[in-house]
């Protein structure tokens, strides 16, 4: 058997040749980072797993987001540059106090990713955030995260003051009109990444994607839905936003949509959930990314 470099030189030479050199080397660093600090597999196992597809971030067990270090864990969706991009703007946008806080809830929350970033950006005792996952692998990922980046979990979120920023993750279905009952409306925000892969489309995603990501965190079209076009999770939320008490005078609500979506996603917002001020925000690479609306 080849040694462990014999073999690290191998599979290297193999990851260099499926990602080009320069990226490759990069993740060849970060790999070798990791087994200084945790107790990760062997590099040469490190080195096959990418090889197979997996993503990185899923090897390495963390990914950056903004300046935080998220856990990220199979099969909870991976959070995306792009999703970090809007949320410090919107974090930029707004500027809760402890004597004005704001609450957030987030859904489809997966890692915890936006409502921490805002929890971390934004001063002690301004922010009360829910996160809200149909998945109880994303729940418990989501509570790691919070105790990673020292954001308390109290439940339940009370009006009372806070010394600290919190954030809840708590298991819930879209689907159940009930769902927002137990979380104290109304919200001053509302944000979400939901999935919006259109089913026709999901073949095409790359393997690292579609055969690593839990799928009901891609796919954006329900069995009983009649349009498939990615949009079903808009759809529901929008009819959630018309529910009385959800939403107060000068609530904001973000959504991140997939490429093309953002003009039928604004439509939704304006028909179905009676929210007519709203904007479309491009993501770093020209992409129309999220759909802002404010009540």
């Amino acid at each position: 058997m080849p040694s462990d470099t014999a073999a690290v030189k191998q599979l290297f030479t193999r990851l260099v040749s499926s990602l080009g050199r320069e990226t490759a080397t990069r993740e060849l660093k970060w790999m070798k980072q990791a087994l200084t600090i945790s107790h990760s597999p062997t590099l040469p196992a490190m080195l096959q797993r990418r090889l197979s597809g997996e993503p990185l971030q899923y090897i390495l067990g963390t990914t950056p987001f903004g300046p935080l270090d998220l856990l990220t864990r199979p099969p909870t969706l991976i959070p995306r540059p792009e999703t970090e991009d809007w949320t410090l703007r919107l974090a930029d946008m707004l500027t809760p106090t402890p004597l004005r806080p704001l609450t957030i809830l987030d859904l489809c929350t997966g890692t915890g990713c936006i409502p921490l970033l805002l929890c971390h950006l934004w001063p002690p005792g301004s922010t009360r955030a829910y996160g809200v996952d149909i998945s109880q692998d994303a729940i418990r990922l989501a509570a790691d995260n919070a105790a990673r980046c020292n954001i308390p979990s109290s439940q339940p979120l009370s009006l009372t003051p806070y010394s600290q920023n919190v954030f809840m993750p708590v298991l819930g279905d879209l689907r159940d009109p009930d769902v927002f009952k137990s979380l104290l409306p109304p919200f001053d925000i509302i944000t979400a990444n939901p999935p919006y892969i259109p089913k026709r489309e999901y073949d095409e995603l790359p393997v690292s994607v579609k055969n690593y990501e839990d799928p009901a965190a891609l796919l954006g079209d329900l069995p009983d839905s009649e349009e498939q076009d990615g949009l079903s999770f808009y759809r529901i939320i929008s009819q959630l936003l018309r529910q009385k008490g959800v939403l107060r005078d000068g609530s904001i609500v973000a959504l991140e949509v997939g490429r093309a979506q953002a003009d039928a996603v604004e439509g939704i917002l304006q028909q179905s959930a009676g929210l007519r001020n709203t904007q479309v925000w491009k993501d770093p690479w020209n992409v129309k990314r999220v759909v802002l609306a404010r009540a």
